[in-house]
């Protein structure tokens, strides 16, 4: 009998910069329902450096833009995530997450308060579900898919962005302001997810070619693909949803207690993460070594016995040998220890190191 076989066309979004990924001839992948840049002309390696050492021009237009606006916009969303976002003042951002009633992470965002309303950066993966979430628990709820998304990172961002805007110079990092760059208003944020210092700047689809290609005309400035994003932000030690946070991982196991206002307790799993006794928790792995050990690798101690599970592994550019993170049984962590993992039938050796692998380089006020 022949088989009948339906066949079936999946409408992949496309971000406002996606003729001009083309015009650079980037390597386009599908990511989150939307075509993505993996990498460019010089590939991974090559961008990864690139940004560490010059600057570096992102596209995380994918990522979705939630407006939430009302007189009690902060304290409807604090009693969603473990930070107390009512102390936000204008012009200040956070990282928190959206728990769910077991303690784990819904997903993890960045807060701005603009003074009007709040500004939520949600996951491009998760951004159906969270803003759905947000509709049934917090009033006046707006995603905004006509606003792209821009990160200029590495140390010289500043230096290349106040040429056209110089009250960026002002902001500190997790700091925001309203700055007209070229005519264009833009909404920008000293942030990002590299461990770089840099700059995020949200604004409108019909105006971001014209700022992007403004950016890369300097000799300093490259794009960079969704390869070296995740690279960069693997050797500065941050987690990434669905592998190192998910709805079964709390904040406290993924070292993320500095985000928990601790008299602050109205949120889902507010009992469970206050009380964690912590079984296990995120790790820093090096490998001894020139195999990269990935996501899903079981660890296992001298002995043998199984102790944990790597969440993300890649090749470090900066350091030039392969690294991980991981979750570990907490009756086993101690820095400096080795484990083992099994690839390609060949056992790797591992070494517990502190995170973050690369120091942070945000550009802090000093207190």
């Amino acid at each position: 009998m022949q088989e009948c076989r339906a066949e079936v066309n999946v409408q992949l979004n496309r971000t406002a910069l996606y003729a001009l990924h083309q015009e650079y001839q980037a390597k386009m992948v599908t990511f989150a329902g939307y075509q993505m840049p993996l990498y460019y002309q010089h590939g991974i390696i090559h961008e990864h450096k690139h940004t560490r050492t010059k600057a570096g021009l992102f596209d995380i237009s994918h990522m979705g833009q939630v407006f939430i606006s009302g007189t009690s916009a902060a304290e409807q969303i604090s009693r969603l995530t473990p930070t107390d976002l009512s102390r936000l003042q204008p012009g200040q951002q956070k990282y928190t997450v959206l728990t769910n009633p077991e303690g784990g992470i819904i997903d993890d965002l960045v807060v701005t308060n603009t003074g009007t309303e709040l500004v939520l950066v949600v996951n491009a993966a998760n951004k159906a579900k969270v803003v759905q979430y947000l509709y049934d628990q917090v009033s006046y709820v707006e995603l905004r898919e006509d606003q792209a998304l821009l990160a200029l990172q590495g140390p010289l961002s500043e230096t290349i962005l106040k040429d056209l805007a110089p009250e960026v110079a002002d902001l500190r990092f997790m700091e925001a302001a309203k700055i007209n760059i070229l005519g264009i208003t833009c909404d920008i944020s000293r942030s990002g997810y590299t461990g770089e210092d840099g700059f995020e700047i949200s604004l409108a689809n019909d105006q971001a070619e014209v700022l992007a290609r403004r950016l890369v005309q300097s000799d300093n400035v490259e794009f960079i693909g969704l390869g070296a994003r995740d690279t960069l932000r693997l050797e500065a030690g941050l987690c990434l949803h669905g592998n190192e946070l998910d709805t079964k991982i709390t904040p406290v196991e993924a070292g993320l207690s500095w985000i928990i206002t601790p008299e602050h307790s109205l949120y889902p799993g507010a009992d469970i993460i206050q009380q964690t006794h912590r079984l296990r928790q995120r790790i820093g792995l090096r490998v001894i070594g020139k195999i990269p050990v990935r996501k899903g690798a079981v660890l296992c101690n001298s002995d043998g016995a199984v102790v944990g599970k790597v969440t993300s592994g890649s090749f470090a550019p900066t350091l030039g040998t392969p690294i991980a993170m991981a979750y570990i049984e907490n009756a086993y962590i101690n820095h400096g220890m080795h484990l083992y993992s099994i690839v390609r039938n060949k056992r790797v050796e591992l070494v517990v190191t502190k995170l973050p692998f690369v120091a942070h380089r945000y550009c802090r006020r000093s207190t």
